[in-house]
């Protein structure tokens, strides 16, 4: 059959022979072929699928064997549909694409059709195997009922004319038309922005979301983040960005890579994105995503009981974008991500940035303190609730309403966020608790050990936010100069930053964060203590700094 023949009509195929026409595509595996993979001699073109007499009874006059393969199947703990053993168009396709059966084997020949660079489907994107755990998932019931499980695909009812389901089931063929190569593989729609994918999936705020309109482009440093499509920019590769729908790097939701963070990194190395996360994950201290591979859930609800940290615990790709919010609110860059509330309970999705970071920082027993304090309390969620005698402010407003050292625009009604104080070192540098060069992931210096000659720069962090002169010239505590200019004593030393639980302290012994660092103060007489007794007045009992206060009174 030669490009002469300008109309073929095959089982109500019309295929007509121009650009569209199966006579230019790959899948003319006769000597006329475009492709490499090709007869040697063989001239015929549809015989490689079809034949008109003795062919399989389940196809369009199929004129290749079954495979008769058992197919390892795609599963997730987020798959709703019940993909069985390929069927109908699928198994078909798979006659060639599993590599099982050679090319050139068809019933209408008596003798396997010769190839000359191949016999079996070769090596690569093309060929799927029997193991389709890292494959769109395909022969599966796709209805009204599915659609009602999994409210992020579409009802059949409102899939495009272009998605064509076969006795209700999604095939291969709902994807790809293998008489046609409009799009490249054989697609039935442009992948670009999403489109093909788009068809049936439907995420929440993709619309709105960075992914899916930034127009980032790839400076040519490798590696390539889109090594699968012609497009060049983030919108452009949409989805393609993070997911590969076939041979994918990991069985899980279908990513380009088997590590999590590698999906995203070969974007946020500054090499498309604007600044470099990766480049804060290879500082000293990080929320280090490289040490877990494959744990985390994309169901995981509250606290997170199985240790781990990946960039999709802290991001939604499908949701996040660029907006800015006012403290605790969540930002752009957290929007769409489940977290735990104050109460401890487990939220869908977070409204403030504190329960996002609950999920590992609250109840979780595998958290360890930095400093040994005389309360020691590890539950973050606890040390910020509102009913505590003192702490930072982050889940409501502070109860000390005399805080002298704060800088404009900080009052003592302020909310903060956690990445105020936890966030990457340096300049020009991502936002968020990524990676830094001190301590606890501290965006600035926050020197903990005493007997060290004072440097406003030590405590950089509290300074940042409180005054250093006012704090230096005594406006909160007559003593602090003293203690932390002539005694070289930490901030550390007798405060603990978040706060302290009401399950614990007093608003008499532990205001103004007062929570010894056990490394530094001792007992006096069996005793720690700290006792408020009024704005800027109290009394101790300890040792430190070589003195016994048996107690020691201010005022």
């Amino acid at each position: 059959m030669k490009k002469l023949i300008t109309i073929l009509v095959l089982i109500g195929f019309s295929v007509l022979v121009e650009s569209q026409s199966i006579v230019d595509t790959k899948h003319n595996l006769s000597i006329t072929g475009p492709g490499t993979v090709k007869a040697v001699s063989e001239e015929e073109i549809c015989l490689f699928c079809h034949t008109a007499h003795n062919s399989v009874p389940q196809g369009p006059l199929w004129n290749r064997n079954n495979p008769g393969s058992t197919y390892t199947l795609y599963s997730s703990s987020t798959l709703k549909a019940l993909p069985t053993q390929p069927s109908g168009s699928s198994i078909l396709c798979l006659s060639c694409h599993d590599g099982t059966i050679a090319l050139g084997s068809v019933l209408s020949r008596s003798t396997t059709i010769s190839f000359a660079s191949a016999v079996n489907m070769p090596a690569g994107a093309s060929n799927l195997s029997t193991d389709l755990r890292n494959d769109h998932p395909i022969s599966f019931t796709y209805d009204a009922a599915l659609a009602a499980l999994n409210t992020k695909i579409k009802a059949p009812s409102a899939l495009p004319t272009t998605i064509k389901l076969e006795n209700n089931q999604l095939q291969c063929t709902s994807c790809h038309d293998p008489h046609k190569n409009l799009y490249s593989d054989f697609l039935v729609a442009s992948t670009q922005n999403g489109g093909l994918c788009n068809a049936c999936h439907q995420q929440p705020s993709w619309t709105a979301s960075a992914h899916n309109t930034s127009t980032k482009t790839w400076n040519q440093v490798a590696p390539n983040p889109w090594p699968y499509t012609p497009w060049t920019t983030v919108a452009d590769n949409a989805c393609a960005s993070c997911h590969n729908s076939h041979n994918a790097g990991s069985t899980s939701t279908l990513l380009k890579y088997q590590a999590e963070e590698s999906n995203c990194l070969d974007c946020h190395n500054g090499n498309a994105a604007t600044k470099n996360v990766a480049a804060d994950f290879a500082k000293a201290y990080k929320h280090n995503v490289y040490g877990y591979t494959g744990i985390h859930n994309p169901n995981e609800t509250g606290v997170i009981t199985a240790k781990h940290v990946e960039c999709i615990d802290c991001h939604n790709p499908h949701m996040a974008k660029t907006q800015t919010a006012v403290a605790p609110a969540v930002k752009g860059s957290l929007i769409g991500v489940s977290g735990v509330n104050q109460a401890g309970a487990a939220v869908n999705l977070a409204s403030y940035e504190y329960e996002v970071c609950y999920k590992c920082h609250s109840d979780n027993a595998a958290t360890v303190a930095s400093t040994n304090r005389v309360i020691v309390q590890n539950n973050t969620r606890l040390e910020f609730a509102a009913t505590n005698p003192s702490f930072h402010s982050v889940a409501a407003i502070g109860v000390n309403t005399s805080v002298p050292s704060l800088i404009s625009p900080w009052t003592v009604t302020s909310r903060m966020y956690c990445s105020d104080c936890h966030a990457s070192s340096g300049t020009n540098v991502p936002g968020g608790p990524h990676g830094s060069i001190y301590p606890q992931i501290l965006k600035l210096q926050y020197l903990k050990t005493d007997n060290t000659t004072y440097n406003a720069a030590n405590f950089a962090l509290c300074y940042s936010c409180h005054s250093a002169t006012s704090i230096m010239n005594n406006a909160s505590f007559k003593y602090h100069n003293k203690h932390i200019n002539d005694i070289k004593t930490s901030c550390n030393t007798c405060h603990d930053a978040h706060g302290i639980s009401n399950l614990q302290g007093t608003a008499a012994n532990n205001s103004n964060l007062i929570n010894f660092n056990t490394a530094y103060v001792t007992a006096s007489n069996g005793i720690i203590r700290f006792i408020d007794t009024g704005v800027r007045k109290g009394s101790c009992q300890l040792i430190c700094h070589g003195k016994n206060h048996n107690p020691y009174t201010y005022q």
